[in-house]
């Protein structure tokens, strides 16, 4: 089962997230998520927040879990991991950038968490989609053209080649002290290899 969780973020597109949510997908708005779930014509399955953000009516007949205020996670935190008590595999974080960059930072790090709970999950919007990357070879077609830029994340450094790209690699080592996997261009049939550590791919969807 898929799951969409739609949160918060300012810069989210209602337009972006009506095309993005699937039917048969399930979806939990993360407290004001869900003022862009209901714009976008979205009934959610799950609402879940302290309510800090939204404080208009809730819609009857759709499961809601209220939270304190007073709490160690974030509502976003919290949705995911009621998507992966019940089950998901597969999670897409809307509306997860943008605004606050301690909330987007916080957002990054819950792909970490949705990673090792054995989650393929990425944060998606209109402009970029950002994926964790750990050990294991991984395709990417229909990007031809797009940038993207690879960094190590919860680690110093990661070892990578990278193929069918603008500056393919073997072995190299990405460093988080410098910027050197910025702006890569995608070819047709990409592919990254992760040999040691985890990188952040970020996709750039907007037209270069």
């Amino acid at each position: 089962m898929r799951c969409v969780i739609i949160a918060g973020s300012p810069d989210a597109d209602i337009s972006f997230i009506k095309s993005a949510v699937q039917p048969g997908d399930w979806v939990i708005c993360a407290d004001s998520g869900y003022r862009y779930a209901r714009d976008a014509g979205i009934k959610p399955d799950l609402i879940v927040g302290d309510f800090d953000s939204f404080s208009g009516e809730l819609p009857r007949g759709v499961e809601t879990v209220r939270l304190n205020v007073r709490k160690d996670d974030t509502d976003t935190f919290v949705c995911a991991r009621y998507a992966v008590n019940r089950g998901c595999r597969e999670i897409d974080v809307l509306g997860a950038i943008g605004g606050r960059l301690d909330h987007s930072y916080a957002n990054l790090c819950l792909l970490e968490y949705l990673s090792s709970s054995g989650v393929r999950a990425c944060l998606a919007s209109e402009k970029e989609k950002i994926l964790l990357l750990k050990k294991g070879a991984y395709i990417f077609d229909g990007y031809g053209g797009k940038t993207f830029s690879l960094f190590p994340f919860g680690c110093a450094c990661a070892s990578a080649s990278v193929q069918n790209a603008e500056y393919p690699v073997t072995d190299f080592k990405f460093e988080s002290k410098n910027s050197t996997g910025l702006s890569n261009v995608f070819h047709d049939g990409c592919k990254i290899t992760v040999n040691s550590g985890k990188l952040l791919l970020m996709i750039n969807l907007a037209e270069v």
